[in-house]
């Protein structure tokens, strides 16, 4: 039997810290080891408790919750951490996932959403709210043009510094369009071992340990 997810939340508004406390403890998979209201507590309990995974808000008082993210990341790098923000300006979500964020999700999301999320953040693949993913695509299409012959988007690989081969470009740019590997499998029509190792080299390449790593090196690189 699988032990739930032991996760601590930090959120300075009080409704909105309680609210979440109350739906991720009545979920049945989910522990709330501490509800914090500004970053420094929440770092503070991050280091004492050791979670699985930190809900992490963005605008925080004392220390802010990029900054809060990567004193946690510093010191526990093991422990997940979520942006559950209703920021969904690109660059908090570069600045976020360059602190060590492992996913983020807004404050529209539905429970059922956020639940869904913790636990992909909880088992290492990296989330990105559909609102967020939209951020990250126009980030793509300002680095990328229409390829006139085939009428599709020619990702740029003058920006290949790091000796990606065009089928790791490809896997890449899926990846920061939020897919998953049985999804990117899917789609290039190769098999789930292979989407893994694409993945794994990808990650070597780009010298980060994580998907989310990756996305914001990409993004950050113009790589997409």
């Amino acid at each position: 039997m699988h032990r739930n997810i032991r996760v601590t939340i930090v959120e300075d508004h009080d409704m909105t810290r309680m609210g979440l406390s109350f739906a991720l403890s009545n979920s049945g998979i989910i522990d709330v080891l501490d509800a914090s209201a500004d970053g420094q507590q929440g770092v503070e309990k991050a280091l004492e408790l050791k979670p699985d995974l930190v809900i992490m808000d963005i605008g925080l008082p004392t220390v802010d919750g990029i900054e809060a993210t990567r004193k946690i990341k510093n010191s526990i790098p093991e422990v997940k951490v979520l942006m559950n923000t209703s920021r969904d300006d690109e660059q908090d979500i570069l600045d976020s996932f360059a602190a060590g964020a492992d996913g983020y999700i807004t404050k529209g999301a539905t429970s059922e959403q956020t639940i869904s999320a913790i636990k992909a953040v909880s088992e290492g693949v990296g989330w990105l709210d559909p609102a967020i993913a939209r951020v990250v695509l126009s980030n793509i299409r300002k680095h990328s043009q229409p390829d006139e012959k085939r009428g599709e988007i020619n990702y740029k690989k003058g920006k290949n510094l790091y000796g990606l081969t065009e089928r790791e470009m490809e896997v890449l740019a899926l990846l920061v369009e939020g897919l998953n590997n049985p999804q990117i499998s899917k789609k290039l029509v190769i098999t789930l071992a292979t989407t893994k190792t694409h993945v794994h080299n990808i990650l070597q390449k780009l010298y980060v340990k994580t998907r989310s790593k990756a996305v914001a090196t990409a993004m950050k690189d113009g790589l997409v």
